[in-house]
Order: structure tokens, then sequence, then C-alpha cells
């Protein structure tokens, strides 16, 4: 049995629920993007790239959605994406606390090379030799290089992050998912 299916409003394509963003309305009108896809009331559901948002954003697509005025935040496209990496470290934060996440250079090449690591994380503004070496040794594995190093110390609670791996379990998929959203908000293009 797949995914339920839904429709974005930019660009008229059904995609599955995991390849959309959902926004819902507040009672007293607000736009509200909804995370964790759990808000009350009639989902408003967007492609997740940025030119999707800002396609819906220019043509007065979520007030036509939602059928009624809606007020929609400033500067939407950058809270979307605060609030995508906000939960990508959140969850990175959750995975330290529960052991799953380990951090430094040797101990993550030690887990690379023991084959217990489904991600590689690597500070965007880290050095390019010990990144390039981790990521020989993770070969096909996903490595995430969205955060600089502050964003990731304070995130798993240690000072100079720059390498870091994430470990097998089910929090492992959230980070996943989570992570490919905000690549997708990113870099993706999808309107026609």
């Amino acid at each position: 049995m797949s995914d339920p299916q839904r429709r974005c409003i930019a660009t008229g394509q059904i995609r599955e629920k995991e390849d959309l963003l959902r926004f819902a309305v507040s009672p007293d009108g607000i736009l509200v993007l909804d995370v964790q896809m759990n808000l009350p009331g009639r989902g408003i559901w967007i492609s997740c790239s940025q030119q999707s948002v800002e396609l819906a954003l220019k043509k007065g697509l979520f007030a036509k959605s939602a059928k009624r005025a809606v007020t929609v935040p400033e500067n939407l496209v950058l809270k979307i994406d605060e609030a995508l990496s906000q939960r990508c470290l959140a969850l990175l934060g959750l995975g330290r606390k529960s052991g799953l996440v380990t951090v430094g250079f040797a101990k993550v090449e030690k887990a690379l090379r023991s084959k217990k690591v489904s991600i590689l994380i690597a500070a965007s503004d880290g050095a390019d030799d010990g990144k390039q070496k981790l990521k020989r040794i993770a070969g096909t594995l996903p490595v995430v290089d969205a955060f600089d190093n502050d964003e990731l110390s304070q995130a798993l609670g240690k000072e100079n992050i720059v390498h870091a791996s994430v470990g097998s379990s089910g929090l492992t998929k959230k980070i996943t998912f989570a992570v490919s959203q905000l690549s997708r908000f990113r870099d993706h293009d999808d309107v026609n």
C-alpha cells in the first residue's frame, strides 16, 4: 500500500505526502508551516522546493487553496528553510543524546571502517582534506554537509564539531528524511 497522495498547489502534480510540505491556516488566518504534518484543519500541500513556494506566493495560491483570506508571514521561504534546518539539527541532537551520533575525526573514521554508520556528517566550513578522506571511506553512504561548525556544535552539545556520523536505528530514518527534505527545498526545481 502506497502513501497517501496530495496535489501540489503550485505545480498541480500529484505526489506522495512525503514529497510535499504541508501548511495549515490558524484560526486567526495566518499561514503556518506544519513540519510534523499533524496540525488540525485542511492541509495546503506544496512541492518541497523554494521555487514552488515562490510561485504560490506570486500567484496568491495559498489563499485560493484555503478558500479564505490568508496572512502569509514575511520572508516565508527563509522561515521554511530555518524550520527545516532546525528540525534536522534537533533530530541530530536527539541522536547524540541517545548515543546514535559519533563525533570527532578519529571516532567517525573508526565507525566508518567498522561499517556502523548510516550517515556521514561534515561541517560545510570544515577542511576539505579531512572531509574528502572520510567521504572516500564512506563510499556510497549519504553525506550531509548542510550545516556549518557552529550549527553542528550547538546541536550536538560539543565545541568545534566538524565530523560526525549517525549509526543505524529508527531515528536514522527520521534524520535521513529531514535532511532529504531540506536538501530538496534548497536545490530542487520542479516548477514547470
